[in-house]
């Protein structure tokens, strides 16, 4: 029911920091390199590849050697323009060794509200693409803020990964996170716990089984996610949720295999019976 998934061209990873850290706080530069041999290779295939990538406090807090992450904003910030510093160079150099170069794209939530704005992103966007750079998108944390009058904050790179794959009308959404997809109960506690290989709308029954907070170094959880569903699926858009811990996976989504969740239209899958 996911063969049309091999014919998606334009697609956006999100990789979480959960995935990026181990929980030690060290950098799991293992699962780094992967993923950049993944996307690399999608990209000698022809696919249009875009990542949005989470994780500069996380390494920031690895380079400064700090053992919890900071709670007030100007130290959560200062360390973000260290680690994403530090992330952007993992990811060129790792990148670099199959042979292609990345390009930063730092967002803040205005910048996408703005139409001049968003028009220049969705340009650079399509530049970069033509020219088979690798965009390493991520909310610009150094400068995000969250006032009521200026709010610049997209609340989380799940809600960045879905409205990024709206502005560049991208085919399809992978989210890389800690957990295979999105079960009835939470995994970890309950071992009976059914993951569902198909949601086509987000309801209040669902958003109900959703709860917990992220990572110690991550702000995300199963809400953020579904609101990120949502979004896609109110667009049109295709999603799949699935563990980061071996990126090998994405080349089996992509072939279509029934990997993690999908989160599409009633439609979609009308189709894909149909053919």
């Amino acid at each position: 029911m996911r063969t049309s998934l091999k014919n998606c061209k334009r697609i956006v990873i999100k990789v979480g920091t959960s995935t990026l850290m181990y929980p030690n706080g060290n950098i799991n530069l293992r699962t780094i390199e992967k993923l950049a041999m993944v996307l690399s290779d999608l990209s000698n295939e022809g696919k249009e590849v875009v990542l949005v990538s989470s994780g500069a406090i996380g390494v920031g807090c690895h380079k400064l050697q700090l053992a919890t992450r900071p709670t007030t904003i100007p130290e959560q910030q200062a360390i973000a323009a260290v680690g994403q510093s530090e992330l952007m160079h993992i990811y060129s150099k790792f990148f670099g060794e199959y042979g292609h170069t990345v390009g930063q794209i730092l967002l803040t939530r205005d910048v996408i509200d703005y139409p001049v704005s968003r028009k220049n992103v969705i340009n650079t966007f399509n530049k970069l693409l033509e020219n088979e750079i690798v965009p390493i998108v991520n909310e610009n944390d150094t400068v995000a803020i969250e006032e009521i009058e200026h709010l610049t904050k997209f609340g989380d790179n799940d809600r960045l990964s879905a409205i990024v794959a709206e502005v560049i009308q991208a085919d399809l959404l992978i989210m890389l996170s800690d957990i295979d997809g999105f079960y009835d109960s939470n995994p970890n506690e309950n071992p009976e716990s059914t993951m569902f290989t198909e949601i086509n709308q987000i309801t209040p029954e669902l958003q109900a089984l959703a709860g917990g907070k992220g990572s110690e170094f991550g702000t995300g959880g199963m809400l953020t996610k579904l609101a990120a569903a949502e979004r896609v699926l109110k667009n049109g858009g295709k999603m799949v949720l699935t563990n980061g811990n071996n990126p090998s996976t994405i080349f089996d989504i992509m072939n279509g295999d029934s990997i993690g969740t999908l989160f599409a239209t009633k439609d979609f899958v009308k189709g894909e019976t149909g053919r």
